[in-house]
């Protein structure tokens, strides 16, 4: 068991390379980026063939196929600890994984939503490269986020950014306080 969880953390490692080697195209197709390709792709394609894992530019196919590798080694943890899984126990691992994942796409959210409230603020150049990307992930977040937050109303750009950043950091606080106790209730289930 403590190799087979060893194994699933150097499986994991391999795949945050692989990924990180993606971002810089003069190593994407080098020898050590194809030799990880073949060992991480065909796992990776599993998740992105089997599940809707894409949200617009985002593809968070990636983070839950690590973050199952994550629950299955914490699950093989907690067994080699004290040699028994409760229902209990297994729940709190669940919620707690399925919390990462949440917590990961609101932290992204927020961080490129604060990013274009900077650019508003200081007035940058909206015609760069980087604004334009930041814009094709940010304007869909923020019309949606406005929709439910002021429902059919019409409000200004600079106050549904700033209502949407504050939601968002309140879920994101509060969500890991809540996690973290829910969490600790199943842990102590008899179950």
């Amino acid at each position: 068991m403590g190799l087979l969880n060893s194994l699933l953390g150097l499986y994991s490692l391999l795949i945050v390379i692989r990924i990180i080697l993606t971002w810089f195209s003069s190593l994407r197709y080098s020898g050590p980026a194809q030799m990880l390709a073949r060992v991480t792709d065909p796992y990776l394609n599993w998740w992105r063939n089997n599940f809707n894992l894409r949200f617009g530019f985002l593809d968070v196919s990636v983070i839950v196929a690590v973050t199952f590798l994550s629950l299955v080694q914490r699950l093989l943890y907690v067994f080699l600890r004290s040699e028994i899984i409760t229902l209990g126990n297994i729940l709190a691992i669940v919620l707690v994984s399925v919390w990462s994942i949440v917590s990961f796409i609101i932290g992204f959210c927020l961080l490129i939503i604060v990013i274009r409230l900077i650019g508003y603020l200081i007035n940058c150049n909206i015609y760069s490269v980087f604004w334009r990307a930041i814009d094709s992930i940010s304007q869909p977040l923020l019309f949606r986020l406005n929709r439910i937050i002021f429902g059919n109303r019409i409000v200004s750009y600079l106050k549904g950014i700033i209502i949407s950043s504050l939601v968002l950091t309140v879920i994101w606080i509060g969500g890991r306080f809540v996690i973290s106790f829910l969490a600790s209730l199943l842990g102590k289930l008899p179950l």
